[in-house]
Order: structure tokens, then sequence, then C-alpha cells
């Protein structure tokens, strides 16, 4: 079994080659002999009816049927066919070459038409040789004798020549069939060299190198098109492999800020053997506010790596995206209550939905919560729902001081922290990690929707859920 495209691919050539030189041979052999035999025929045809002309032409002069037989036969021996002419009863009456025993191989009387050349074809028992016949029954006027014209040509010169077209046909198309291969196999070699190429490139990549390209030929044809679309798909890899890396990097770096804290209290507190309890309990106070901080990293985390991997499950009910709003607002104004920054609700919009509302709620609350907190003492944070087919639009809006352009771009980046001024760690979820933003996005993108920030300046901030209204 060929086990290389290369073989394949030059045995397919080859065979549909071979196929095509097969038909195209047998319709010419097929054609030139019967063009030899109809020739055939019509000379016989043709020397039945000289000798009918002849005989009609002896038979006016008088002559009786044997001497016009007779005197037939002799004006046509010099030709190479065989005469022979039989009376009504099958009795012969002359022949041309009497050296040729075809008397023997006239037919039945009844087999041969009244009006019509009947012909066949005979094989010589003793040396093979095979010979064309033809006979017709005649009558002579004016008296109207019948006769029985046999005439007989050998099929030799037609098979030697038929002999001498199969040779070359054969051996031209083995020539031709070889000629083939070997081109096929080179031209296969040659078509098929990018893909060898491609294919030594591919296995030098790895995980280390993922930024490496495969070399694209001509990258307007189907070859070059699979390596352009192999390289996006290695670039879409060594994207996904970069952002990996930083995920685990900057997760590590987070994790590890509590722990150290948590480590340093631990060591500092055993470290003097006797302290007041107010020293432990503030100690453990701390220790604890960094286990929950922990605790919220590893769950947001957690989430994440379940979204990407598909498998995190929702649990989609009709719902009303006003009332979940509402109630967001409420907890908001508790947690705003601290730095006085006021919560608002703009607008009234009854919004029926069909989602999770479990999910909803956190990504509004993880937005309501990052305003309040970049949200300076006085401030207002607001929020409003507006329905501009086919979505319903979501606005969270704060009077901090704003994005830095520099950073606007990656806010929606895991662990990315933009500036001081909005990557304080406060008490919250995800707070001080990075992974709100991140959070509410995907929550959105899991209901058709999506999280753009719309605005970001020196007035404040705001935020825009997107989710289909129908």
């Amino acid at each position: 079994m060929i086990n290389t495209v290369r073989g394949r691919l030059t045995l397919w050539y080859v065979a549909a080659l071979a196929l095509a030189l097969a038909a195209f041979g047998a319709t010419f052999y097929f054609l030139a002999s019967r063009a030899l035999y109809t020739r055939v025929d019509n000379d016989l045809r043709s020397l039945i009816g000289l000798s009918n002309i002849s005989l009609i032409h002896d038979t006016e002069e008088g002559q009786s049927s044997l001497s016009a037989a007779l005197a037939t036969t002799d004006e046509l021996k010099t030709l190479e066919q065989s005469l022979l002419i039989f009376d009504a009863s099958g009795r012969l009456l002359a022949e041309n070459h009497p050296e040729d025993d075809f008397q023997k191989l006239l037919p039945s009387l009844s087999s041969i038409p009244e009006d019509g050349v009947y012909f066949y074809t005979v094989v010589d028992e003793d040396d093979g040789a095979r010979h064309r016949l033809a006979t017709r029954k005649v009558k002579i006027p004016p008296t109207n004798i019948p006769y029985i014209i046999l005439v007989s040509q050998s099929l030799e010169a037609i098979d030697d020549e038929l002999e001498l077209l199969r040779r070359p046909l054969l051996f031209a198309g083995l020539a031709a069939l070889l000629l083939a291969g070997a081109g096929g196999w080179l031209l296969a070699r040659r078509s098929l060299a990018p893909v060898v190429a491609m294919a030594g490139s591919a296995r030098r990549i790895g995980a280390e190198n993922l930024g490496e390209q495969l070399p694209v030929a001509n990258p307007r044809d189907e070859l070059g098109q699979l390596a352009v679309t192999f390289n996006e798909l290695l670039a879409r890899l060594h994207a996904a492999f970069e952002r990996q890396r930083r995920f685990m990097a900057d997760a590590s770096h987070e994790l590890r800020t509590p722990l150290s804290v948590m480590s340093a209290t631990a060591g500092v507190t055993l470290r003097k053997r006797h302290r007041k309890e107010d020293e432990y309990r503030e100690a453990v106070q701390m220790m604890s506010e960094q286990t929950q901080r922990l605790s919220r990293i590893v769950k947001d985390m957690f989430t994440l790596a379940r979204a990407d991997a598909g498998r995190y499950p929702l649990d989609k009910r009709p719902l009303y995206l006003n009332d979940l709003l509402e109630e967001v607002a409420r907890a908001g104004e508790l947690l705003a209550a601290e730095k006085s920054v006021t919560v608002e609700i703009i607008g009234s919009l009854e919004a029926g939905f069909h989602g999770d509302e479990d999910l909803l709620r956190r990504m509004i609350l993880n937005l309501v919560d990052n305003a309040i907190k970049h949200t300076p003492q006085g401030g207002v944070v607001r929020l409003s729902m507006t329905e501009e087919a086919p979505d319903y639009l979501i606005s969270i809006s704060d009077t901090g001081p704003g994005i830095p352009s520099e950073a606007q771009a990656h806010i929606f980046e895991r662990f990315y922290r933009a500036g001081a001024a909005r990557s304080q760690p406060e008490d919250g979820d995800g707070a001080g990690a990075g992974l709100g933003l991140s959070i509410a996005s995907w929550i959105a993108q899991a209901h058709d929707g999506s999280l753009e920030l719309t605005l970001s300046d020196q007035t404040g901030t705001t935020f825009t859920v997107h989710l289909p209204s129908i």
C-alpha cells in the first residue's frame, strides 16, 4: 500500500492516463479495423456485381449457363479474390482459382437471401487462416437463369495490418505511462515540496517558539492558503499561551501578596513569647482579612477557568432586569454609606429577560462596587437602563477621576490594574486583584451581550452593558 500523498497522486495520475489511453487506443483500433473490414466487404460486393454483369453479357451472346459461368470466371481470373459460380441447386459450374477449396464453404441455400448479399467469415482448420466470403443469388435475363455467386478474400493482409497497428499502440501507451509516471512523480514532488517544508517547520515549533511561522511559498494557491491559515492558528495559540503565562504570573503575584502578609504577621506575632490579647486579636484579624481576600481571588480564578473551558453552568430563568437593578442599587447604598457617596437610579423601564440571575447580579454589583470605590467622598454613582433595539443598555457612571487613557485598552484584561487612583485594594468582590471587570465582561458575553467602557475622563467613568432585548 502506498503511504505517501506523492505516491498516491502519481498512481491516480497514471491510472487515469492509462484509462484514457486504453479508451483512445480501443476506439482507434475498432474504427481502423472496421474501416478495413468494410473495405473488404465493398471489394467483395463489387466482385459480385462484376460477375453478374459478365454473366448477363455472355448469356446475351447465346452461351449456355455453363459456358457463361466458365467465361466469367476466366475473365476475372487475374483478381486476388476467389470466384465460384453455382447453379440453383448448388452444383459448381466454374471457379477462377481451382486451387482454392471454397466449394465446401457454400452455406445452405436457404440462408442465402433472394435479393441481397450474404457475408460471413470462416477459419481454415489447417493453418488458422481467416477468409471473408460473400454470396448472392442472381437471375440472368432474358431467360432468368438462376446462379449462385460465391466470392472470397483472405483476411491475412488485414490481420497483418492490424497487428502492425496493435504493437505501436501498445508500446506507445506503455512509454507514455512510464513518462507520465516519472513526470507525475516529479510534479507531485515539486508541488508538495511546500507541504514537506511546512511539516519540517511544524515539527520544530513547540510551546517555547509558537511565535515562529510556517514558510508561505505562494499565498494565493491552496497550499499557501493552508500555510496562512496555520500561521493564523499559531498566532492565536501563541496569544493564548502568552495570556496563560501572564495569567499564571499575575495569579502567582496576587496570591503571593496575601500569603506574604499572613506569613509576616504570623512571624511577628510568634517572635515575642508573651503578647497582649489585643495584639493577638489584631494579628488574627489581619490574617482573616488576607484569607478572605485570598479566597475571593481563588474563587474568581476558578470562575474564569471554568468559563474559559466552557464548563460554567448557566441557570437561565425568566427575570426582570429593572428589579435586579433596583436590588443592586439598594445593596450599593449600604456600601456607599461609609464614603458618603450617593447611589441613584435614573429612569424606570420594565425589562423582561431570560438569564442567570446570580451571574447578572454579580456583574452589576461588580460594576457598582468598582464605581463606589473610585468615587471620592460626596460623589454620585448613577445607574440607568434604556432600550435601544435590539438591546437593553445598562449604564453605571461615577464621578471619579477617570481611567488613564493609556490604560483604557487593557482594563478588561485579567489582573490588570490601572494606576494607583483606580487600584487601591479595597474590600469587595475581586477587589485589588484586577478580576472584577474580566468577570463582568465574561458574564455579559455569556448572555450574548457585551460590556464596554463608553466614557472616562476627569468628570467620571461610565460602563455600559449591552444585553439582547429579544
